[in-house]
């Protein structure tokens, strides 16, 4: 009997040892599995971030296309700001100077310089906007001033350092392109004695390219022979334009073109079937590489314009501009763009 009594009690203990055993098993095997969800949960997201992160980062070295349009307005009395993407008005125009027209309108990535002429001389200006892209003052530039006036064929370009300012003006049709420091005023002149258009006008470093248009009289005006895109050593003498040396001769119906920050690559505007593409050439070898961009138009480019962000701005002579990244805007009412 007690041998009986002793396997009872075993009996009895066994039971409650499993019966106290077995809600701990299953509180420890929720805790394991609870503790590994929530650890693939984690480790989803660590993923699920890291992917983040990486695509922000390739996000960030995308190039933004600029957020303003600044317009001179065809009577050149005042610069009108537009939002790149929506074409609405971004504050109130600025007006010009008293006796003074607004021609051109350059960006130089912090700000923007605008010619004016009047008085027997060219003058510029410098417009900076607010952070939401309204205009926020309008300065002078003291220093640079260049004798002569503004003409319908004048261009205007400005360094990516905002110092150095192109400018083209003509005496007939012979041009004379000049450079002059907004710091210091100190200027270079170069001339031509042919009759030709000198347009496009862009900086990369010291160099100044620009679209070397030779004409010749038809009925009462000019016409266009060709169209050699061209660069000039800066840092050289002044004097003559043929120390400019050609990159690249465009096809026809090319007349706009710009070169790369960097100087690598020309992009030339053409349009065609109411289609308008931007051709990139090398400049190591001056032959096609590439079309950067199509855009459908009604009319010929009439103004090709980059931004500090390399994105392009093309004229059109519809009546329209053509934000690369942004959009159609309105520009029937501008002599010039930039951006």
């Amino acid at each position: 009997m007690d041998g009986g009594n002793d396997e009872s009690r075993t009996g009895i203990r066994f039971r409650e040892v499993w019966r106290t055993a077995l809600p701990v098993s299953v509180a420890a095997a929720a805790a394991l599995f609870a503790g590994g969800s929530v650890d693939l949960v984690h480790r989803h997201q660590r993923e699920a971030n890291k992917k983040h992160d990486a695509e922000a980062a390739a996000a960030d070295t995308t190039p933004a296309a600029p957020h303003a349009v600044v317009g001179v307005t065809r009577a050149g009395t005042a610069l009108t700001v537009r939002d790149a993407r929506t074409g609405a008005a971004l504050g109130l125009p600025v007006a010009a100077p008293d006796g003074r027209r607004f021609h051109h309108v350059a960006g130089d990535g912090d700000s923007y310089v605008v010619a004016s002429s009047g008085a027997g001389k060219v003058t510029f200006h410098r417009l900076k906007l607010a952070a939401d892209g309204r205009p926020e003052s309008l300065t002078d530039i003291p220093a640079a001033t260049i004798p002569g006036a503004s003409a319908p064929w004048s261009d205007l370009a400005v360094s990516a350092d905002g110092d150095r300012i192109a400018y083209v003006t003509y005496k007939g049709a012979r041009a004379r392109v000049d450079v002059v420091s907004a710091r210091t005023g100190a200027r270079k002149t170069w001339t031509t004695g042919y009759p030709a258009r000198v347009s496009s006008l862009s900086w990369a470093g010291d160099t100044l390219a620009f679209v070397w248009n030779p004409v010749r009289r038809a009925g009462g005006g000019y016409t266009e022979v060709r169209h050699e895109f061209r660069t000039l050593d800066t840092r050289g003498a002044a004097g003559d334009l043929k120390a400019s040396k050609p990159v690249a001769a465009l096809p026809k119906g090319t007349t706009s073109a710009v070169l790369s920050r960097d100087g690598k690559t020309v992009a030339a505007g053409v349009a065609q079937r109411s289609v308008a593409s931007v051709q990139a050439y090398s400049t190591a070898t001056g032959k096609p590489s590439r079309v950067v961009w199509k855009q459908r138009l009604d009319g010929l480019i009439t103004g090709l314009d980059t931004g500090d962000k390399g994105r392009l701005l093309i004229t059109g002579g519809d009546g329209r501009l053509y934000a690369e990244g942004a959009g159609a805007l309105p520009g029937a009412d501008l002599a010039d763009a930039a951006w």
